[in-house]
């Protein structure tokens, strides 16, 4: 099985990531970020919907793109890079199913597990929000409302499972874009900060930290590009534990690189870092990944 990209597929993820960096780059996010609570910007998100973001999945019959889920990662990896905010995927899938959302005009978030992301920005919530109260996010990009556990069910059966799978895939696809932006910040930064009349990538401690950053995002790569292939639940599975474990400890081996400076306002690297942990509890997070490789090991065992 070749997992290169197409030529039609690398051309997709640099027109996106070509447009990002126009509409939402560094100076745009760090706007975002510092004007106070955070604020979904209409425009922006009919400019997604203009480009194809929200319909890339949905046939062209229907007025969608046409691309499959390959496509949609690696657009949902180059989101993750710049830390793109609002709930991107619960309105991704909702195209098709909900009026506007494929076009970005309708704002969609889904009840997920006990927490709903942006509520109040959201023109549409699939799932019951009843009762829902505000939570302190760590991040400051992701408001969240906690909201009454829901009853037991089967989360791998049915349309719920279909949906839990793409949403655990895509969250795997936008850590796996923070875990290679920040894999480049620190190495960024080793190349440029000098200690002791030289860069600080060339002590040994710091080498290793970018060296285990680069082999931890392109070991998530591997397996998230496989996992859009497949589609299998195990695959996905195995594809978000290891997206989420680059993320963030990409994310925590970046501060470290960059030392005291990194643990500033001022600095990027701390929005990676929250922005990971808010995503680590997407579809269930890690335990419920966990489960789905525990129970796929005794199948096989037994």
């Amino acid at each position: 099985m070749d997992f290169q990209l197409t030529d039609d597929q690398k051309a997709l993820r640099s027109g996106v990531r070509e447009r990002l960096a126009a509409r939402f780059g560094r100076d745009a996010l760090r706007a975002a970020v510092d004007e106070g609570p955070p604020r979904l910007d209409p425009a922006l998100w009919r400019e997604l919907g203009e480009a194809g973001f929200f319909a890339l999945r949905l046939p062209e019959a229907e007025g969608g793109v046409g691309l499959g889920l390959p496509e949609a990662v690696l657009v949902f990896e180059e989101a993750g890079r710049v830390l793109l905010p609002g709930p991107l995927i619960a309105t991704h899938l909702a195209a098709g199913a909900v009026a506007g959302a494929a076009t970005g005009e309708t704002v969609v978030t889904a009840v997920d597990g006990g927490l709903v992301e942006w509520l109040e920005a959201a023109d549409t919530v699939r799932g019951d929000a009843t009762g829902a109260e505000p939570l302190a996010s760590v991040d400051p990009l992701t408001p969240l409302h906690r909201v009454p556990a829901p009853p037991a069910r089967d989360l791998q059966a049915g349309r719920d499972g279909v949906v839990r799978l793409l949403t655990s895939l895509l969250t795997a696809a936008e850590q796996l874009g923070s875990a290679a932006r920040t894999c480049e910040l620190a190495v960024q930064h080793a190349r440029t900060r000098e200690q002791f009349g030289q860069p600080i990538g060339a002590f040994q401690a710091v080498k290793h930290l970018c060296a285990q950053m680069l082999v931890r995002t392109e070991v998530a790569r591997a397996a998230v590009y496989a996992a859009a292939v497949t589609a299998d639940p195990v695959d996905v599975a195995a594809a978000r534990l290891l997206a989420d474990e680059a993320a963030v400890r990409g994310a925590r081996d970046c501060l470290q690189v960059h030392g005291g400076m990194g643990f500033t306002w001022e600095s990027d690297v701390h929005l990676h870092l929250k922005r990971a942990w808010v995503r680590t509890y997407r579809a269930g997070g890690a335990t419920e990944s966990e489960e789905i490789l525990s129970g796929d090991l005794s199948a096989a065992i037994a």
